[in-house]
């Protein structure tokens, strides 16, 4: 039976139906629907958690493949980044059941912070990568990543991208393969990669790179459209598909099992054509090897670098390619109206970050930012980050600075997620080497920005169990921490004043932020608030707040929303006249 799927929810289907025991991964959009929608097949024995991090994802996929299961580990672009110190080794030590390892770019930056390019670690790590052009392939290629990694006995990286992600195609449902027998089979020469094993695992992985690039020569993930031999393209994943419908005169070579390079197939579809052209989306990876083989290619002095290559960019190649003739005129774009006001991204109606960001404009400090909702403090009105990196590095941002000499006091911030997938050591590195920032935890009791998954501090695990929940205080205790704050963010007198008190000593402290994500609650944190009109002197306090909810009318005079009001009573507290009052 055929089924609409998204790219995301094929690669949890070909999961399932490959056999897979266990999966593990960290949300992270373009990735985090695979394990959502994984994890339905959970009755039906596939084990599924969110790890603390990408690092302990793939730690604890590689012990269960070592152990014979067939597993998945899934993550974003960046998050492999996190990921890396485990992966160069595995490639070393090998595994035993299929391991797939789905890593997410988003060309475009959509939702990351970097365009970077996965292939680099597959060439890197000296593992297979293969890229899908839509949900049907996703599914398949999972599949087939199970069985080249048992073959091989190395893992297999699958790339996909934010369209094939998000896109939908038909995806035809099979029954699912039984599942591998999980049985550990000691050989501490394969899996314990001392230096005087693993000089010789090293030359065994050079071994199976040159068999894997025989077969990728002849696999049919890699397919050839003959067409006129005028023009040849060689693309890869979604960009290839959008190569075959835009230049359907081309002859084509469309890579699916992209690394290791398929050397002799690269070099007989090149002899077939007389122009080449390699339309690869980011780095000039195969252009650049293509390059090194001799055979001669066109690539990014006519494909852009940055950004997707969706069919508008792949047009304006092809009138570069062809100048002479007239192709078909596509939707002009919309022009920006220059009426309009800007439309910033915000923090939403009742979040309780924005009122930590509120008390923070009252202070002079230096606030080193992290990656989550809060991220969003940045904008106007509130303006309250200054920097941000990576997961974890607010904290450690604010250490270095600091350390380095900075006069002003610095505000390290991270969400109660981040704090357990890499705060914990920038917290210990602040207490153990005698820091004095101060350090705040924005605590909304969920993995909010990513869509509401849980971590290690709500109490209920991706299978919806209910289990322990890490408590920030305790960690940061057992850290050496001693000066430890909890406040709400709703309460600005209360919040303002332990950030003042905690911004005066010197030494370490934690700011706990606490308050629940109103959108994962679903219900209004009180009831909704009006403005008095006839006491309103429209001094437009209540904007500073930055909130949604809050309408600046024809009039020029604020109102408040009452379908997007949540009842935080942040603007009640701003109004200096008491203009502002719950609703009867």
């Amino acid at each position: 039976m055929k089924k609409l799927y998204s790219g995301n929810e094929a690669i949890a289907r070909g999961a399932f139906e490959g056999g897979v025991t266990a999966a593990f991964g960290y949300p992270g959009t373009p990735s985090t629907e695979i394990l959502e929608n994984l994890v339905q097949y959970s009755k039906q024995g596939v084990y599924c958690e969110w790890s603390p991090n990408e690092k302990v994802a793939l730690e604890a996929a590689a012990g269960a493949s070592i152990a014979g299961a067939r597993t998945i580990t899934t993550m974003k672009l960046v998050g492999l980044n996190v990921a890396a110190d485990p992966l160069m080794t595995l490639s070393y030590i090998g595994v035993v059941g299929g391991m797939v390892i789905v890593v997410a770019d988003d060309p475009g930056q959509d939702s990351s912070q970097t365009e970077q390019d996965t292939r680099h670690y597959a060439r890197l790590a000296k593992i297979p990568v293969l890229e899908p052009a839509n949900a049907a392939e996703a599914r398949d290629f999972v599949i087939k990543g199970f069985e080249l990694s048992e073959k091989y006995g190395c893992p297999v990286i699958l790339r996909t991208t934010t369209c094939v992600s998000h896109s939908r195609s038909l995806v035809e449902e099979r029954e699912p393969r039984e599942r591998n027998t999980t049985c550990f089979k000691s050989n501490v020469q394969q899996f314990v990669p001392l230096p005087i094993w693993g000089r010789k695992l090293r030359v065994k992985v050079e071994e199976r790179m040159v068999a894997q690039a025989a077969e990728a020569c002849t696999s049919p993930m890699n397919e050839i459209i003959e067409n006129d031999s005028e023009l040849g393209i060689i693309s890869h994943g979604v960009t290839a598909a959008h190569c075959i419908e835009i230049f359907p005169e081309a002859s084509i070579l469309k890579i699916g099992f992209g690394w290791p390079f398929p050397d002799e197939l690269f070099k007989s579809f090149a002899a077939k054509v007389k122009r080449l052209v390699v339309i690869e989306e980011g780095d000039p990876i195969m252009e650049e090897h293509i390059k090194a083989l001799g055979i001669a290619c066109e690539g990014k002095g006519l494909v852009p670098r940055c950004g997707e290559l969706t069919p508008a960019k792949l047009y304006a190649i092809k009138q570069q390619l062809y100048p002479e003739q007239t192709l078909p005129q596509l939707p002009s774009i919309v022009e920006e109206a220059g009426d309009l006001p800007a439309r910033p991204p915000m923090l939403c109606a009742g979040c309780p970050h924005r009122g930590l960001f509120l008390a923070l404009t009252k202070f002079d400090v230096i606030v080193s930012g992290d990656i989550g909702c809060y991220s969003l403090g940045v904008f106007p009105p509130l303006n309250r980050t200054d920097t941000i990196l990576c997961m974890g590095a607010g904290f450690t941002i604010a250490h270095g600075m600091q350390k380095a000499g900075e006069q002003k006091k610095v505000v390290g911030i991270v969400g109660d997620s981040t704090f357990f997938h890499s705060g914990i050591t920038g917290l210990l590195d602040v207490v153990y080497n005698k820091g004095n920032s101060t350090l705040i935890v924005v605590d909304n009791r969920i993995t909010a920005m990513t869509g509401h998954q849980e971590h290690p501090g709500t109490g209920t695990t991706l299978m919806g169990e209910p289990t322990k929940s890490a408590s920030i205080e305790a960690i940061a205790r057992a850290c050496g921490m001693e000066r430890i704050r909890v406040c709400n963010p709703y309460n600005q007198a209360e919040t303002i004043a332990v950030i003042k008190e905690e911004l005066e000593v010197d030494e370490p402290s934690l700011i706990i932020s606490r308050a629940p994500c109103p959108l994962h609650v679903r219900k209004p944190m009180g009831p909704a608030r009006v403005i008095d009109d006839e006491r309103c002197v429209n001094c437009k306090l209540c904007l500073r707040c930055g909130c949604p909810a809050i309408e600046v009318g024809a009039n020029g005079r604020p109102s408040i929303n009452p379908t997007a009001c949540n009842g935080c009573g942040l603007c009640d507290q701003l109004c200096k006249l008491g203009c502002i009052a719950p609703s009867k």
